[in-house]
This record gives structure tokens, sequence and C-alpha cells, in this order.
């Protein structure tokens, strides 16, 4: 009895095994943005939220509300409930990725989700999505400006 229940324990240790690196290679890593489509209408909506300051302070609390338990304090994906899901939550600090949205783009994206994202239309009003994509665009560094050649010296 003993042995016939040790071979059950390693049959079912070795399907569950199995069925983990299953899942990992089926793509268990971050969205690959081409990976989530946005009509091109939507990635062409300007903002119509002025940036600034104020902005930023209206955006804050909603992120802090809405999206930190995923994304994280600072935008990066590391959130308390981002290992959860078997999609990492986007890292909002990647400059490259976030220069490659446009407002309307991620307007769209915050507006109807894509599992495990929840959409927020219902959430949060039109004003504080589009102040939101302001907040988002805080998190992302802009790389340093490429240094400027020195004009030739003449001899």
């Amino acid at each position: 009895m003993k042995n016939s229940l040790s071979s059950v324990w390693i049959r079912g240790a070795a399907v569950a095994a199995a069925a983990l690196l299953a899942w990992a290679a089926a793509g268990a890593g971050p969205h690959d943005p081409k990976d989530w489509p946005v009509p091109e209408a939507a990635k062409k909506r300007p903002n119509p939220v002025p940036p600034g300051q104020a902005t930023i302070r209206a955006a804050r609390p909603f992120y802090a509300e809405k999206c930190a338990s995923c994304h994280g304090d600072k935008g990066k994906g590391d959130g308390p409930e981002a290992i959860m899901y078997a999609v990492k939550p986007a890292d909002l600090s990647d400059a490259h990725m976030m220069s490659e949205m446009t407002d309307g783009e991620l307007f769209y994206k915050i507006t109807e989700g894509r599992q495990p994202m929840p959409a927020f239309k219902r959430q949060l009003t039109e004003q504080q999505r589009w102040q939101l994509v302001h907040y988002l665009r805080t998190f992302a560094k802009q790389p340093a400006a490429p240094a400027k050649k020195a004009p030739p010296q003449k001899h």
C-alpha cells in the first residue's frame, strides 16, 4: 500500500511539473504590446486633458487605488498582486515601451482592459482616465540626450 501511494504521488507530481512547464512555454511572461491590438482610431485620439502638476496630483490617487497593486508604486510591474497572475504587468517605467505608445493607445488600454487587467471605463470617468495617462508617463525616465560631438578643431 505504501509503495502504490508513493507511486501515485510521484506520478501526480510529474503531471503537475509537466503542466507547469507547458504553461511557462505558452508565454506566461509579460504581454507583448504587439499582442494587444488597439484600433487605429483609438491610437490617434489626442489627450484632451492638459499636462501639468495639477493633472498629476489629481491622477495619483486613482493610480494608488486602481493600479499600484499590480504595477507597483514606481510602475515597474512589481506590485504585491503581480505574482498572482501568469501575465506580468507592464513595466511603465520602460521609457522605450512608453515612447512607442500614443496617449490614445494608453487611454484605450486603461478603458478596455485585457485579462488579467480589468477595464476601467465604468470605474473611472473619462477625465480621470486621461489624467491617468499623463500620470503613467511620469514613471518612464527619459533617456539622456546623446552627447553632441565637439566641432573639429582647426590646426
